[in-house]
This record gives C-alpha cells, sequence and structure tokens, in this order.
C-alpha cells in the first residue's frame, strides 16, 4: 500500500478500536443498570471511568489528530468513498470538541456520573432530592465548565442541543414548541370540556409480571426485533443499548397492577432496538454505526409505541392474543373499548406514562426548565420550586413530591442536558415520516390490521435505518419526506386521533 493508503487503513483500525471500547463500555453499563449487585457500584464506576479515560485519549491522540489533517486535505477528497468521508467528518468534530477537555476533568466527570445515576435510582424512591442535589450541582457545574471550554453561539444551551439534534437552536426549538404548544392546549381542552372519558378501570388489575414477559416477547417478535440481536431485561428505567447491530439489548420495567408501563415502554425501546439491529454492515466498527440523532432516534421509538401500538388497528390485531394471554381480565370487552382506555387523555405528573396529546407538554416544561439552568435564572436548589411552577402552569397540576416530580427522570444523573428536546422533536419527525410511509405502502392501517409489519420495518431499514449516522438528520428528513422539519403533520395526526376517539 502507499502511504495515503497506509494512512486510511490505519485512521480506520483507531476508529474501530475506539468503537471497541464504546462497547465494552456499553456492556458494563448495561451490567450496572440491570444486574449488578450494589456493592459494586464504587468498584464499576470507577473501571468506567478509566476506561473512558482511555477511549478519551485515542479520541483526541496525537495519531487520531495526524489522520483527520492528511485524510482531509482537498487533493485527497476524490480518493475517499462517502463513508470514509462521513467518517472523518464525525471524527474531526468529536477531536475538535474532545480536545478542548482535559482528560482528567473528563474521567472525573464519568466517574461522577455514574455514581450519581446510583443515588438517584436510591434517592428517585425516597423523593429525597437533598441525597440527589450536591451530585446534580457537581453535574451541572461540570456542564457549565465544559460549555466554556467548548465555546457557544447565542446561546449556551444550543452547545449541549447539538450534542443530541446536529445543528438545533433555542432559536428554532422556540419556534416549533410555540407552534406546537398553540396547537395542542385548545385541543386539550376541547376533549376535556367533551366530558368523554373512556373507562380504564380495567387496566387496573394484577398482571403477573411473567405473563407480561412473555406478552412482551411475543409483540417485539410481531415488530420483527431480532432475538438472536438482543434481548430484553429488567430495569428501574427503561433503556436500550446498542453495543453492535448484533447486540442490541432493550430493558423494560413491570407493574403487576398496571400491563401499559412495561408493553408500551417495551415496544418503545423496541423501536429504539430496530433502527440499531437494521443499520448496513458496512458502516459496522466505524464512527457511523448509530443513529442519526436522538431526534431521529426517538422518531422511531415514539412511531412505534404511538403510532403503531396505540392505534386502533394494532389492537383490532392483537386485542385476542391479549386476552389469551391473561385469561379473564379482558373477557367483558372488546379491543375498540381496550383502544380507547389506553389513549385515555389527561393532564398526569408522569412524563414516561404521558398520553401522545400531553406528552410533549411535559417536554417542553423540561426544555424551559434547562433552559433557566444554563442562563443562570434558576439554580440547581431550586428545581423542585421551579418544576412544580412548570407543571401548575402547563399541565395545570401539582407533584406532591419530588419523586413524581423533579425526581421522576434518570437523565439528569447522566448529564443529558439538551436531551429532553429529541422526544418531541422525535414525534414530530415520527408524524411526518408516517405521513410518507402511508403514501408511499398504501393502506397503512389494513396493514397493521393484519398484523403484517414487516412491510413497515423493511420501509424504514431502507428509508432510514441502514444510514446509519452517514446522513445529518435535516439531510434525512428531506430525503426520506420532500421536506424540513414540519410541526403540521404532528399537529394533523393529533387532531384526527383525539377528535375521533372524544367525538369532537
Amino acid at each position: 500500500m502507499n502511504g495515503f493508503e497506509n494512512k486510511l487503513e490505519g485512521y480506520k483500525q483507531l476508529v474501530k478500536k475506539i468503537r471497541s471500547y464504546d462497547e465494552a463500555l456499553g456492556l458494563l453499563y448495561w451490567d450496572l443498570r440491570t444486574g449488578a449487585p450494589k456493592k459494586a457500584v464504587e468498584g464499576r464506576s470507577e473501571v468506567i471511568g478509566l476506561l473512558s479515560g482511555e477511549m478519551f485519549k485515542l479520541t483526541v491522540s496525537d495519531e487520531m489528530g495526524d489522520y483527520i489533517n492528511e485524510l482531509t486535505r482537498p487533493e485527497v477528497q476524490d480518493r475517499l468513498g462517502p463513508i470514509e468521508r462521513k467518517m472523518l467528518v464525525e471524527s474531526k468534530k468529536e477531536y475538535e470538541r474532545s480536545k478542548k477537555i482535559p482528560q482528567d476533568r473528563y474521567e472525573a466527570y464519568v466517574v461522577l456520573t455514574s455514581k450519581a445515576e446510583s443515588v438517584w435510582e436510591e434517592a428517585k424512591p425516597a423523593s429525597d432530592f437533598a441525597r440527589f442535589q450536591p451530585y446534580l450541582e457537581q453535574i451541572v457545574a461540570f456542564q457549565h465548565e465544559f460549555i466554556e471550554r467548548w465555546g457557544y453561539g447565542a446561546n449556551k444551551y444550543d452547545t449541549l442541543l447539538d450534542q443530541y439534534e446536529p445543528g438545533m437552536t433555542v432559536a428554532k426549538l422556540d419556534e416549533v414548541f410555540g407552534a406546537l404548544r398553540k396547537e395542542v392546549v385548545p385541543l386539550l381542552a376541547s376533549v376535556q370540556q367533551a366530558g368523554r372519558r373512556p373507562d380504564t378501570g380495567f387496566l387496573r388489575q394484577r398482571f403477573p409480571k411473567e405473563q407480561q414477559r412473555a406478552f412482551n416477547l411475543f409483540i417485539l417478535k410481531e415488530m420483527g426485533y431480532d432475538f438472536a440481536a438482543g434481548r430484553l431485561d429488567e430495569t428501574v428505567h427503561p433503556f436500550a443499548t446498542g453495543l453492535n447491530p448484533g447486540d442490541v439489548r432493550i430493558t423494560t420495567k413491570f407493574e403487576e397492577n398496571d400491563l401499559t408501563t412495561a408493553l408500551f415502554g417495551t415496544i418503545h425501546e423496541g423501536g429504539h432496538a430496530l433502527y440499531e439491529q437494521n443499520i448496513s454492515p458496512e458502516l459496522r466498527g466505524t464512527n457511523l454505526c448509530s443513529g442519526t440523532s436522538m431526534g431521529i432516534h426517538e422518531s422511531q421509538s415514539r412511531f412505534w409505541e404511538n403510532m403503531i401500538g396505540l392505534s386502533e388497528p394494532f389492537w383490532t390485531r392483537y386485542f385476542g392474543d391479549l386476552q389469551r394471554a391473561f385469561p379473564g381480565a379482558f373477557d367483558d370487552m372488546d379491543a375498540g373499548a381496550f383502544y380507547r382506555a389506553v389513549n385515555v387523555t389527561e393532564p398526569t405528573l408522569i412524563r414516561i406514562e404521558a398520553d401522545e396529546l400531553t406528552y410533549n407538554l411535559h417536554i417542553m416544561v423540561r426544555y424551559e426548565i434547562e433552559k433557566a439552568l444554563f442562563d443562570g435564572s434558576v439554580r440547581v436548589a431550586d428545581l423542585p420550586e421551579a418544576w412544580n411552577a412548570k407543571y401548575k402552569d402547563y399541565l395545570g397540576i401539582e407533584p406532591a413530591n419530588d419523586g413524581e416530580g423533579v425526581l421522576q427522570d434518570v437523565h439528569w444523573s447522566g448529564g443529558s442536558f439538551g436531551y429532553f428536546p429529541s422526544y418531541a422533536l422525535g414525534n414530530m419527525y415520527a408524524a411526518q415520516i408516517r405521513h410518507t410511509l402511508a403514501s408511499e405502502l398504501g393502506n397503512l392501517d389494513g396493514l397493521i390490521a393484519e398484523g403484517r409489519l414487516q412491510p413497515i420495518k423493511e420501509w424504514l431499514t431502507d428509508k432510514i435505518y441502514r444510514h446509519g449516522k452517514l446522513l445529518d438528520p435535516s439531510e434525512l428528513i428531506l430525503q426520506v419526506t420532500g421536506e424540513e422539519l414540519n410541526p403540521n403533520y404532528l399537529v394533523h395526526y393529533l387532531k384526527e386521533k383525539y377528535s375521533r376517539i372524544y367525538g369532537l
């Protein structure tokens, strides 16, 4: 091989090595969240911090810098394929960003967040914000320090948003969230005034965990989840871990008095997993072997959970299976009654249990609070009060304690500030993608009602999954739907769905 080819091969091997560290860390994290004994937390956090530091070193090494400088020269661009060019774009962005963070600070931050997640797991059921507060204060201080090192433009928070949704800004989010809230709040008011709340009492029975697990596994199989490349486990806060396309694990949380928590959580995480399992094999071992952004990733989990799993044709097909899975629990009703029950809409306190109509309001609460944390108008100590005030403003209800309030989400314990908007963006992307999918496949409701979910998965694989990070989110949504992000598709979808359920 000549000098250029040696450089290119060396670069690819370095990226593969970094990905290997990342996979090992993903497995350690999965174990810590699913089955590691309590006494393992301290030591495991130190190991995660050490290995993260080693991976960090590779990312900002002189070797990586040399490869980037050599392989991004204009005169060699025509010798690179599209995958290689995009790999270098991603490596350069990560290199320039990470180079600004001292390794000892990065390692200390990783150790802190690993410990903080375990403290959060104890603080949440105890509704003890004071126990979690000092950890969160340190995490927020680290984030402020990192933003100053990275640099920022119009708004500090833009720097955090860009980590999860490249190119996203406060200005853009304020615009689309404002447009969405303007439509959702009156629609919610109309629903509440209609006075036709579906019966949901039958959802509060005893549903043995093992029977729930069996039904969840059945639904995952119907979706096309590959069990030879994944598994389902139990955890406090559901998540999906894509180690590589051949090992994509999901978790759920079982509540024996409510089967919907685990079922729709499983379908949600299954949507994430379908994305990761179906990335093109040619991207394996590269830094493109993951979803292109958290907004696009959430579009898939929200699409499968809401627009498939919570749809009327889905329960036309699968209600009989549900009755057989839980003998006697649903004998006195039909699929329509179950569909209306799982789609009941009313302001509630818990984000992951919120219906489609109110869900985005939960996200807007978090978005407004995160903006305030990073413009300095709210301190960590003020969060419980700020949280409760926002819930009163946006949803008309207030938490009775911090466990069902400010402590309900795991995200801040891991430092994932800027992540929450991805969920609402995901809903918008999902509705826009659904519109295109339905027009291209034809009778979408008919496919779902017949249990023919594979053509849907295959369309999504061809249009979205296989590309990994080869396309940026803005490029992908434009290529798939022919237009940029447009919140009107979600507004139309919600109005149509809830008008039918509530007879508006």
